[in-house]
């Protein structure tokens, strides 16, 4: 593979695609370009202040988007049959490091959370690189359900139950929530039987208030979040600032790299809360256009998710678009007061490199997707041998009998 296709921008075979898989291209490069430059704009004030260098966390991203394209790029030329015989190793494998994430001195802690493994320098989150291989291995799974054995589906829902709860040890259950609910949905559309999915639901949810009742930081947010004015200087300092600054953006906003809230007020601007910059800067117009913008992107995922060939092909398209379009919904519904504050980056805006890889790689799958249901069905040389075989003997079987 020439070093220029490494990075799929202007590279002319991109032509040959079907329109759907064209659209989603160029609708995750324009939500990259704008979340970069929103990145630009959000983090400056606290990276001059803070290191010297208001351009630092662009630099910085800009290197992991680098990284990030390639895992699209190859990701959008490896057939999914491949894949997919890869795809448990993979998720074995970020399981590891995912637990190992739990060993006390091994995982980096930030913010009372050991969620990271530094290599060196260079930080990474399994939690989030886990996201689109646990696409792959759950449409698998649930996708040939009714041909696997029972031990291979327990096998299975056990290593899901692990990776669960080990991203809900670090803590992070914000991850754990989104990762939950994307399995569900997908064993919902694969059809499963509405007596597990219930089953696993209540345990999910009686999960979800257990690590509430038991974190006190946790059972503090959810408080906060349902009258965050009780506390404006504490537990509810994020959610007021926040709303201020969604509130302050108006009708067309205050202007491009004119918010306020960013300016010390708004902790973790340029990632948790990177959507409250954008609104104050863009105003209510602006975030019913960044609205249309996902709503289109999800439209396409639909569609490609209708045209694909076979189950297991579908539910890719759907986990993929859960991942993205839903967990970009969900940081909405944080930062706009309608969810309770959770951890959860925006794709393509917030600043972090695990997530940036994340989600450049679910794209990928999804438009992956995209082009196998317009390509035609690929058949074997050997197949193609036995089929003429096949007729031949037919043929000489007709000139026998007569």
């Amino acid at each position: 593979m020439a070093l220029r296709n490494l990075i799929l921008l202007f590279n002319p075979s991109t032509t040959d695609w079907a329109v759907s898989a064209r659209l989603l291209k160029w609708l995750t490069f324009l939500w990259l370009l704008i979340g970069i430059v929103i990145l630009f704009s959000a983090s400056y004030a606290i990276a001059d202040v803070e290191l010297g260098d208001g351009t630092y966390y662009v630099k910085r991203q800009l290197m992991w988007v680098v990284l990030g394209l390639v895992g699209f790029n190859l990701l959008v030329r490896s057939p999914l049959r491949y894949l997919l015989k890869i795809s448990h190793w993979l998720v074995l494998g970020l399981l590891v490091l995912l637990l190992l994430t739990l060993i006390p001195g091994v995982g980096t802690t930030v913010n009372g959370a050991t969620r990271w493994l530094s290599f060196g320098s260079v930080p990474l989150q399994p939690s989030e690189l886990m996201k689109p291989f646990l696409v792959l291995q759950a449409a698998r799974v649930f996708g040939q359900w009714d041909r696997l054995q029972w031990r291979t589906r327990f096998t299975w829902l056990g290593i899901f139950m692990v990776v669960l709860v080990g991203i809900l040890l670090q803590p992070n259950l914000s991850t754990t929530a989104l990762c939950g609910m994307t399995l569900w949905l997908v064993a919902l559309a694969a059809g499963l039987p509405f007596s597990y999915l219930g089953g696993t639901a209540f345990g999910g949810v009686l999960l979800a208030v257990l690590s509430i009742s038991i974190k006190d930081y946790q059972r503090r947010r959810v408080m906060s979040f349902l009258n965050p004015w009780a506390d404006p200087m504490r537990d509810g300092y994020q959610l007021v600032q926040s709303l201020l600054a969604i509130g302050s953006g108006g009708t067309w906003g205050s202007g491009f790299g004119l918010s306020q809230q960013k300016l010390f007020y708004l902790p973790i601007q340029h990632t948790d809360f990177i959507f409250s910059v954008f609104a104050e800067e863009f105003g209510f117009a602006g975030s019913i256009a960044l609205m249309l913008l996902l709503m289109t992107y999800m439209t396409l995922a639909v569609i490609v998710a209708i045209k694909a060939r076979n189950r297991v092909y579908q539910l890719i398209a759907i986990g993929a678009m859960l991942f993205i379009v839903g967990q970009s919904l969900l940081n909405i519904g944080v930062a706009s007061g309608a969810l309770p504050t959770t951890g959860l980056p925006f794709p393509f805006f917030s600043y972090g490199g695990s997530s940036m890889i994340s989600s450049l790689c679910s794209a990928g799958l999804l438009i992956r997707v995209a082009r196998e249901s317009s390509e035609a069905k690929v058949v074997s040389i050997q197949s193609r041998r036995q089929s003429i075989a096949e007729r031949r003997q037919r043929r000489h079987k007709v000139k026998a009998k007569r």
